[in-house]
């Protein structure tokens, strides 16, 4: 298979509601949450794992695209999906090495400062008390859970890599974020976490060329928002 270029797609991703992406705890501190989110381990601050990312784009892009077998992820090596987000590795028809890289996302400069001037903000997480009801008996179940707050913002990064004969990889992916927007990121989706709006957005072509000194980048475009991306056929 033959090289042909990246795409870089970066910007922010921004938390229009509260975002809970599990993590795991040891201890739990007097007034503290079992329900703790994942944490940079050396900060000790929230970011969004690029696993998170594009587990949930490929989940949404199966379901939209009619890929889901057996009631899991498609594995037949061949199709838009299988190319761009890889394949069981024992499947030989795989075609390739996979096409997207996803980033952690970390916050930016501006969402620290939020969180730093907010009193509600430990950690860069808010604390969201709920209770859950048993249907049968009427006895209300306390219990909270850690939250990055609403307008927190991250900065994201995704690759898109095109091998000789591939057909609209960056296509499937900017699709895939946009079913994202209108789905949910992490856990409690349906109780009105994890929405989430990419903004400020760039995309960069980065020819086979480019890598080897002999050509330069070319930026597609700069957009405020994925509904602003409209890209020319080839």
């Amino acid at each position: 298979m033959k090289f042909q270029k990246n795409y870089l797609i970066s910007g922010e991703i921004i938390c229009s509601t509260g975002l809970h992406i599990g993590g795991s705890k040891d201890s739990i501190e007097i007034g503290g949450s079992d329900n703790v989110i994942i944490r940079d381990p050396v900060t000790r601050l929230p970011y969004i794992p690029g696993s998170s990312i594009k587990g949930k784009m490929r989940a949404l892009l199966e379901l939209a695209l009619d890929r889901v077998t057996n009631g899991g992820p498609c594995k037949c090596g061949k199709c838009e999906v299988c190319r761009v987000f890889g394949s069981a590795a024992d499947n030989i028809s795989v075609s390739g090495p996979t096409r997207i890289i996803v980033r952690d996302s970390f916050p930016t400069e501006e969402t620290l400062k939020m969180w730093d001037e907010s009193s509600d903000v430990v950690e860069g997480a808010e604390l969201k008390y709920e209770n859950s009801l048993d249907r049968i008996t009427s006895r209300a179940n306390p219990r909270n859970q850690e939250r990055v707050p609403r307008g927190s913002k991250f900065e994201f990064e995704i690759i898109v890599s095109e091998y000789e004969g591939d057909s609209d990889n960056l296509g499937v992916v900017l699709e895939g974020l946009r079913l994202l927007e209108d789905s949910y990121l992490g856990g409690s989706g349906t109780r009105g976490y994890g929405k989430v709006e990419f903004r400020d957005i760039t995309i960069t072509e980065r020819p086979a060329e480019y890598y080897r000194g002999e050509a330069g980048e070319n930026t597609l475009g700069n957009f405020e928002a994925l509904a602003d991306i409209q890209l020319s056929e080839e």
